[in-house]
């Protein structure tokens, strides 16, 4: 259930690059607002329900690991979008200290940066947008 709520947010901020310029301003707001409103509160009460240090009793699984992603690709977009959620502000922390998830976030790792212009013009010609 975790899965799908945060598979839902980052379907939405992914496709945003695709968005026809005169709708980018009006999608992101709707993400912003989303992500404050609905889907960052409910996983913000989830862990403060259980009092424990993941969403699924007290281990580490992989919903943990794909909401500490999208943490790091919503503030990609508004670095001050956690500001009101101090629970996942720690879980973010906690996750990014584990090494072997600090090493795949130091510079030159696997992980990808936002796409850049010639990198969403490249996938826009191969998805035929």
């Amino acid at each position: 259930m975790y899965s799908e709520g945060i598979a839902d947010l980052y379907e939405m901020i992914l496709l945003l690059p695709m968005s026809p310029p005169d709708q980018k301003d009006a999608k992101m707001t709707q993400i912003k607002e989303r992500t404050t409103n609905r889907y960052f509160p409910v996983f913000e009460k989830v862990l403060k329900s259980h009092g424990q240090d993941y969403l699924v009793g007290n281990r580490l699984s992989k919903a943990d690991i794909q909401l500490v992603e999208l943490l790091y690709t919503v503030e990609e977009t508004d670095p001050s979008i956690l500001a009101n959620f101090p629970l996942l502000k720690a879980l973010k922390t906690r996750i990014s200290s584990l090494p072997t998830v600090k090493k795949f976030l130091q510079p030159g790792s696997q992980r990808k940066p936002p796409l850049d212009e010639k990198a969403l013009e490249q996938a826009k010609k191969i998805f035929q947008f």
